[in-house]
């Protein structure tokens, strides 16, 4: 079993900048994804983005260029970098690890964009 906590979520301005942190409770070296998901009320869950085991990195369209996702196998986090945020950007965002053909998903940290 794989426990991931997920943090540093918080309310932003537009045009402001996050890191969300998600870290692992297990090493993450043979994970075969590791990656965040979002989901906005009312709407389905989304793939922000996700990093594979040999760093290649995926991005949704609607974050490409503003997002940025990085893997830090030694600590067993996962990171994203988010800026130039928009209010379309406010979400519960979720970490979530493919590993020994299971998904596992963290709790979820609250992301606000607002003036």
């Amino acid at each position: 079993q794989v426990q991931l906590v997920e943090s540093g979520g918080g309310l932003v301005q537009p045009g402001g900048s996050l890191r969300l942190s998600c870290a692992a409770s297990t090493s993450i070296v043979n994970f075969n994804f590791m990656g965040w998901y979002r989901q906005a009320p009312g709407k389905q869950r989304e793939l922000v983005a996700r990093m594979s085991i040999v760093d290649v990195a995926n991005y949704a369209d609607s974050v490409r260029g503003r997002f940025t996702i990085s893997r830090d196998n030694a600590k067993n986090m996962v990171y994203l970098q988010m800026n130039s945020l928009k209010p379309e950007d406010t979400a519960n965002y979720y970490c979530y690890a493919d590993f020994n053909w299971s998904v596992f998903w963290g709790q979820g940290t609250q992301v606000t964009v607002s003036s």
